[in-house]
């Protein structure tokens, strides 16, 4: 992999990080997680890691997951970068208080992917339709292929329908959506997650694993 300015970059838009030191065998399916407006409040396009805060009864789905021996994976669109709003740096700070937010609840993740292409960003960064942008699935196969895992078991949860498609066309079979609408996306089951009833229901699908 890439290395730019001291990041995990796998390209110029695309940043891969494995995190921690936890070993997961071949065939294990994965919990992939969206970020903003998923695991800590959306507050638009993040540049302030004092900024950020967890979404309420995110921190016990990822903890069900550590301690059911499945991959917690990051996957998020960054588009911030792509329109000069930001940089890698401010990206990384704010991950990094992310990950300690969790982290302070006992929750923890496994991989980070970023997708920082959009068709109006700059330079090589501006790019429509990027394979890694979701809804297409790059990020997920691509976390897939390092880690072995089972992509059709694995689980997603995001807050918009494009991480539902994303998730789709990786080839899993069930999704939760934050503070949305149940559905059924071309073999997609999609979940709501709004209160307590659904998340149990996440919960549960998470310890059946």
């Amino acid at each position: 992999m890439a290395e730019s300015a001291g990041f995990p970059l796998a390209e110029p838009g695309l940043w891969v990080e494995r995190i921690g030191d936890r070993m997961f065998p071949a065939g294990r399916p994965a919990l992939f997680l969206d970020r903003d407006g998923t695991i800590n409040v959306d507050t638009g396009y993040p540049d302030d890691p004092a900024a950020m805060e967890l979404r309420d009864g995110i921190a016990p789905v990822i903890e069900a997951a550590n301690q059911h021996g499945i991959p917690v994976i990051v996957v998020t669109n960054q588009s911030g970068i792509a329109r000069g709003y930001f940089g890698w740096d401010a990206f990384a700070r704010v991950n990094g208080r992310v990950l300690d937010l969790l982290s302070e609840k006992n929750a923890f993740v496994d991989m980070v992917l970023a997708c920082a292409y959009h068709e109006a960003g700059r330079g090589a960064l501006a790019i429509a339709d990027h394979p890694m942008r979701k809804p297409n699935p790059g990020m997920l196969l691509e976390a897939g292929r390092q880690l072995g895992l089972d992509l059709e078991r694995s689980l997603i949860v995001g807050d918009k329908p494009a991480d539902m498609e994303a998730g789709q066309r990786a080839g899993l079979k069930r999704g939760w959506l934050v503070d949305g609408e149940g559905s059924t996306i071309s073999g997609l089951s999609v979940s709501p997650l709004r209160g307590a009833h659904d998340l149990e229901d996440l919960l549960t699908t998470i310890r059946s694993l």
